[in-house]
């Protein structure tokens, strides 16, 4: 049942990320798309700008859009698609909730001891390129031309005006006084102005 496959593995993502909701991504990208074949790529890539300006942590709201999607995917009514949506919210916080509480007061009185002080580096270092993975998976996707391969718009495809969007982003984000709400709004501004038109 798709419901137990959803709880299973996210259960399984919960309880190997470490370093946050943007960690998680690689792995549910790997699983919802690779392994399982529950979502396309552009799919996921869709999912993952939603859960990005919703409110609320990047991972869950990542791991409840892709719950949602994939119990809709495999053709089963909206009423279990929210269900799948809640199972996989759940499966995801579950581990790493229980592991704070149960660990959370012993790792902290002893994270200054050599070898919690090596595993801690070695998990930051992990976190990064589980990060960069996840960024440079969702590349080909973000910056290639429309699903339907149009070329308008000054005959250019829009894989250049994404590039663009990217670029103005990333320099903008990397003066501390740009808002990313603002970034958002406009990158979403820029968006409709491009593909709406």
């Amino acid at each position: 049942m798709i419901l137990l496959e959803l709880f299973c593995t996210f259960l399984i993502i919960g309880l190997f990320t470490f370093g946050g909701g943007y960690s998680m991504i690689a792995l549910i990208q790997d699983e919802v798309v690779t392994h399982h074949g529950w979502l396309t790529g552009q799919e996921f890539a869709d999912i993952l700008a939603i859960s990005q300006i919703t409110p609320g942590p990047v991972g869950i709201n990542t791991a409840t859009y892709a719950g949602y999607s994939a119990v809709l995917a495999e053709g089963y009514p909206e009423w279990m698609a929210v269900a799948g949506a809640v199972v996989a919210s759940l499966a995801v916080l579950i581990l790493p909730l229980t592991l704070i509480l149960v660990v959370g007061r012993w790792l902290l009185k002893h994270k200054d001891q050599a070898p919690f002080d090596i595993i801690f580096k070695v998990l930051r270092l992990t976190v990064i390129g589980l990060i960069a993975a996840a960024a440079l998976s969702l590349m080909p996707t973000a910056f290639s031309p429309t699903p339907t391969g149009t070329v308008t718009l000054f005959n250019f495809p829009f894989s250049i005006f994404n590039l663009l969007i990217f670029a103005a982003v990333f320099l903008l984000s990397l003066r501390r006084r740009v808002s990313p709400i603002l970034l958002i709004v406009l990158s979403g501004a820029a968006g409709l102005v491009l593909y709406g038109l």
